[in-house]
């Protein structure tokens, strides 16, 4: 049982790592998501194919994080997450020095596997250090890092291709990775609470499959795939929108739709301090449903209510990641590390799928098209919660202390 609670220096200086760590592993994740546009012009792309320098990275992520986090069950979690965050800060920036498209991916490609050794553990390092009182703050302020994270990657890359060109554009989010990962290595407390396992691969594979069988884990992975899936498919292809007629805007104004993001620092911590007084399921469907309403506002031709959308869908998936993610710490009861990995395995895997597959409905059926799949999914996912309260009823009811009566 984790012992650092909020109001705590331990807290503070827990928290400033984590935010660190999320700024650097998300600034560099998503800065090429804003140059698509880019590519597709420069490289003469479809926008389904300029869509794989982010879908490429985010899938490898999943698959690199179901290792590394069976890695540090046996090395330790900040050994393995100090790895992680300084060779991705290296491997961003050989990405800015790519002459081609196909290097630009090999090195996307490598990135993924790199950046896989942060976000379980981090989701794990919290669920074992931090009191249970403090978890869902503590989760949803490192999901904040990671919103503010992925708005500076995205709205520096976007400036300073305009001013300069994508090369210079990815390198400075690179040397500011840098600076971040330094930070959250100085800041971060051992673990006090983490306890190795011998290398036994045949037992880590089987705790895996443990929690494949776990109902409860298993919608919780589903949801996580549905949510950032839709979202993805939402932010991949509204720079096209906006940078065609009878918007017009210039890559620099298309960047900046991205500080809606910055209303994930609020969401992902009120949505989490919700659902530890109501019940998570509650605030869980709650926020998948303001998801829904955003992405149908943005089917409207008027720039201002298109726009107003965007805020609205950002509000809901960063509510609805934050409560699933605190969900599957409190679900899984050991190999917390392996539990975190594969939501997020999940969860990364919708990325890519949804991002790619979003590309054939934006070719084929517009921005509609890409609307209704996001429809689709976010409907998909409030099935699931439905039947994740009656797959794990006592993990869905609010957290009460005695402190609290």
């Amino acid at each position: 049982m984790g012992s650092i609670r909020q109001g705590t220096p331990a807290f503070r200086q827990t928290n400033l790592a984590f935010f660190a760590a999320g700024f650097n592993t998300f600034a560099i994740l998503y800065s090429t998501q804003p140059l698509m546009p880019e590519f597709t012009r420069e490289f003469h792309l479809t926008p389904a194919m300029a869509s794989l320098s982010l879908s490429l990275t985010t899938v490898t992520l999943g698959f690199s994080m179901l290792l590394c986090s069976s890695l540090s069950e046996v090395w330790g979690r900040k050994p393995v997450m100090t790895a992680s965050v300084l060779a991705a800060s290296v491997l961003s920036m050989l990405t800015a020095f790519s002459p081609t498209y196909e290097s630009l991916l090999v090195y996307r490609v490598l990135l993924g596997f790199a950046l896989g050794g942060l976000p379980s553990i981090a989701m794990a390092y919290l669920s074992e250090e931090m009191d249970p009182r403090s978890l869902g703050i503590a989760m949803g302020l490192y999901i904040s890092g990671n919103s503010l994270g992925g708005v500076g990657g995205r709205m520096i890359s976007s400036l300073l291709t305009e001013l300069f060109n994508w090369h210079v554009a990815i390198g400075t989010v690179s040397l500011i990775s840098l600076l971040a990962s330094l930070i959250f290595i100085r800041s971060l407390p051992k673990s006090a609470h983490f306890h190795p396992r011998p290398p036994e691969p045949a037992g880590l594979f089987s705790s895996l499959m443990g929690h494949l069988r776990d109902p409860g884990l298993l919608l919780l992975y589903g949801i996580g795939f549905l949510v950032l899936g839709s979202n993805t498919a939402v932010f991949n292809y509204m720079g096209y929108v906006l940078a065609a007629p009878p918007y017009s805007l210039s890559p620099t104004l298309v960047g900046w739709i991205f500080l809606v993001f910055l209303v994930g620092m609020f969401s992902s911590v009120w949505m989490a301090k919700l659902a530890r007084k109501y019940g998570s399921h509650k605030v869980l469907a709650l926020s998948l449903i303001i998801t829904l309403v955003g992405a149908a506002l943005t089917l409207e031709p008027r720039l201002g209510l298109k726009l107003a959308g965007l805020p609205v869908v950002t509000f809901g998936f960063f509510g609805s990641h934050s409560i699933a993610s605190a969900w599957v710490g409190r679900r899984a009861r050991r190999d917390r590390a392996q539990a975190s990995s594969l939501y997020l395995f999940f969860y990364y895997a919708g990325s890519s799928i949804g991002g790619t597959t979003a590309g054939a409905f934006w070719s084929s059926l517009g921005w509609g098209g890409v609307v209704g799949m996001t429809a689709g999914f976010l409907l998909t996912a409030l099935l699931l919660t439905g039947l994740l309260f009656i797959a794990a009823p006592a993990d869905a009811v609010p957290v009460r202390h005695p402190a609290a009566k």
